[in-house]
């Protein structure tokens, strides 16, 4: 009779052990979120210099502004290498799309795969954070 007891008690236990680690896997993937912000709450550039887009299309609002990371480009390019041919210097004067990065033109003249990182649906939190 002991036997069977104890099989029980270790069964509850495991039940109890694996609800517990549930509970926490879901509190931390709560806490990521929240933290990470959402399209109510978009958050705030993370380096200086990086440059907030302000979004002009609607429809969009699950999906977080992207965010240019200004400084990291200048670390390996000159000012001209983007300005004036693909971008005006000042920012908000620049209209930038998902259709014309997937067709090459403006941050699509890098973001291709080759040079830097494709920008398509499965990278979108490089840029959209």
């Amino acid at each position: 009779m002991s036997f069977a007891y104890e099989k029980s008690v270790s069964r509850s236990n495991a039940v109890v052990r694996s609800s517990v680690i549930l509970a926490a896997l879901m509190l931390a993937c709560a806490m990521a979120f929240l933290r990470t912000g959402h399209a109510d709450e978009p958050t705030e550039p993370a380096e200086p210099g990086d440059i907030k887009f302000v979004r002009q299309a609607a429809g969009m609002d699950d999906v977080s502004p992207a965010v240019f990371p200004h400084w990291i480009h200048r670390m390996s390019y000159t000012c001209y290498a983007c300005h004036d041919t693909l971008f005006k210097m000042k920012a908000g004067e620049n209209l930038v799309t998902m259709d014309q990065i997937q067709n090459g033109q403006s941050c699509g003249v890098c973001h291709d795969g080759k040079t830097a990182f494709v920008s398509n649906l499965t990278t979108c939190n490089r840029c959209h954070r």
